[in-house]
């Protein structure tokens, strides 16, 4: 046969990729590899450790009898089959957990076989998902889950609040609302934060939380120095888990209020001038520490303090994780049987509180089990609160001003003349100095005051920025006092 009369090696390689892969895109472009039959995709681009579309289709074409290729060959078959998967239609990829049909969602076991849980209100099985429904995203992250067990009574609960050392039962009940709003990737939960004094257990207590979730491989980290890094290590997991945490900067604050509601990161694509590549994230977040020092209002509503008591009993670290290992698959299916009993419950939503979706939650498991978790959630919060305020001189000296206010009346001034008014009213007769960070013009104070707000608000201070033909104005209330409304009023 003439040189002429072979086929291409790219046609080859092009031909034989399309009769054992099924080829589409995601909406930011980027092309994905799935074998036929199996849930699980990889970018065809991808050069990670965790095995390539490239690897898996070279040692296809040799364990198939077809042939060994060099490199030419393969990049240009992938060229064109790249070009030809643009013009698919669009399917999201997933980590963890994705949403499925009629109303199911799936959790991903990590399994080779891709065997995956599928969470209904009417029940839970494992099964392999079809994969126009599902498809998984694995990464270095990705660590395998054991076969949960069927039928456990409850009984898996019980073994893991027996091995954190949770304070109360109230921080019981929201460290299992908080993990079955993990197994919803629609819902958007606050971040644990496991508190508690040394040797209280909190990067153990933290450990068993995530690897719940993620497997006996799931760990915690060290925040990273940046957002970019933080970022880029959410975006390839599912749940992150940061320890140890002893100060939180502003921009890793905003980063983490980002991560509980999610945002979207837009950077230039490598190798190009004008092109860019979009990052969406929404994860689940979990701190560990004992103090983390002055905590910023809008972070402080998507925290879910979580309080450890040192335990009685040490055990060493291998006998505690054995036993872990042990009776993780009763505890997944405990937390599966729990999840389908929630997500049947039918509860009204509360909407005073800015995490509603989770309020929903804890309202259904307190309809399914009679815990009380809404209430503790209402608790927590208000415990916050106050953490903001003993940490804020400017929230006190508000508080200290608005106590002289009439209830039911209302002060209007320039947000110049209320620095006057609040500096002087915490300088006192004694001319003390200001503290550092002290809003040092009006605006500064004004831009305080809007971040403040809600804190404020909880505490009976109502503020709001208005304006007259001469100027704007800051006004400072206090609203007669009235019945509580009705969802906080069934809470307490």
């Amino acid at each position: 046969m003439s040189d002429d009369d072979k086929t291409p090696a790219r046609e080859i390689i092009t031909d034989y990729a399309q009769s054992h892969f099924r080829y589409f895109r995601t909406a930011d472009g980027t092309v994905y590899a799935q074998r036929n039959g199996h849930p699980v995709a990889r970018p065809i681009r991808s050069q990670g450790t965790t095995g390539s579309h490239r690897q898996e289709l070279m040692v296809g074409l040799f364990r198939d009898g077809i042939g060994v290729f060099n490199g030419t060959a393969m990049k240009e078959a992938l060229d064109l089959i790249e070009a030809l998967a643009l013009t698919e239609d669009v399917q999201p990829v997933h980590i963890r957990v994705a949403p499925g049909y009629d109303g199911a969602t799936w959790l991903d076991l990590g399994r080779a076989d891709g065997r995956s849980v599928r969470i209904h209100p009417t029940g839970w099985d494992i099964r392999t998902p079809d994969p126009r429904e599902v498809c998984w995203r694995r990464t270095q992250l990705t660590g395998e889950l054991p076969l949960p067990v069927k039928d456990t009574d409850g009984k898996g609960i019980d073994l893991l609040m027996r091995l954190c050392n949770f304070a109360t039962a109230e921080t019981e009940c929201l460290a299992i609302a908080w993990l079955i709003g993990c197994l919803a990737p629609a819902v958007p939960v606050p971040a644990p934060f496991l508190t508690g004094p040394q040797g209280a257990g909190k990067s153990t207590g933290g450990r068993m939380l995530v690897r719940i979730i993620e497997g006996m491989t799931g760990d915690l980290r060290r925040a990273p120095k940046d957002e970019e890094n933080l970022i880029t290590a959410v975006a390839a997991g599912w749940v992150t888990a940061l320890d140890n945490l002893s100060h939180m900067t502003p921009e890793l604050s905003d980063a983490m209020c980002c991560i509980v509601t999610g945002a979207e990161n837009v950077k230039r694509a490598l190798f190009t001038d004008g092109d860019v590549f979009r990052v969406g994230y929404r994860r689940p977040l979990l701190l560990t520490g004992i103090d983390v020092g002055v905590i910023r209002p809008d972070l402080a509503e998507r925290l879910l303090p979580l309080r450890l008591e040192r335990p009685r009993v040490r055990r060493t670290e291998a006998e505690l994780w054995s036993d872990f290992a042990q009776v993780l698959p009763v505890i997944l299916g405990s937390l599966l049987d729990l999840t389908v009993q929630v997500r049947a419950a039918q509860a009204d939503i509360p909407t005073d509180l800015r995490m509603a979706d989770f309020a929903h939650l804890c309202a259904q498991l307190d309809a399914a089990t009679g815990l009380g978790a809404l209430a503790a959630y209402r608790a927590s919060l208000d415990d916050l609160n106050d953490d903001v305020i003993e940490g804020d001189l400017l929230a006190q000296t508000v508080l200290r001003h608005a106590a002289g206010i009439e209830a039911g009346t209302e002060q209007r001034m320039t947000s110049a003349e209320w620095l006057h008014c609040l500096t002087g009213l915490y300088a006192g007769e004694e001319c003390r100095p200001l503290p550092k960070g002290w809003p040092t013009t009006g605006k500064v104070l004004s831009d305080r005051l809007k971040r403040l707000q809600p804190t404020l608000a909880a505490r009976g201070v109502l503020i709001d920025w208005g304006r007259t033909n001469a100027s704007r104005y800051i006004e400072i209330a206090r609203p007669a006092a009235g019945p509580p409304p009705p969802e906080q009023a069934a809470a307490f």
